[in-house]
């Protein structure tokens, strides 16, 4: 007989893994604009602009990071 979960389970990773990978991707890009907006209104408060920014992006990436891994982990642990 088939083995149609195991399938199923790698094509859900598969998809769950691009899709983390896109939202983060979708979401720095927002966070940039949003701080290059943000900057060209006030320019005196680049820094402190910038470094939320970054802080900002590190934690999208961490959230992205942590769903590929769920993601592999639906594919090697059965």
């Amino acid at each position: 007989m088939l083995q149609v979960t195991g399938s199923v389970s790698n094509l859900g990773a598969a998809i769950g893994a691009g899709v983390a990978a896109l939202a983060a991707g979708i979401g720095i890009g927002n966070i940039g604009k949003g701080a290059a907006e943000s900057i060209a209104r006030q320019p005196e408060a680049a820094g402190d602009i910038r470094s939320a920014m970054i802080l900002t992006a590190a934690f999208v990436e961490g959230v992205a990071l942590f769903a590929v891994i769920v993601s592999a982990l639906a594919i090697f642990v059965k």
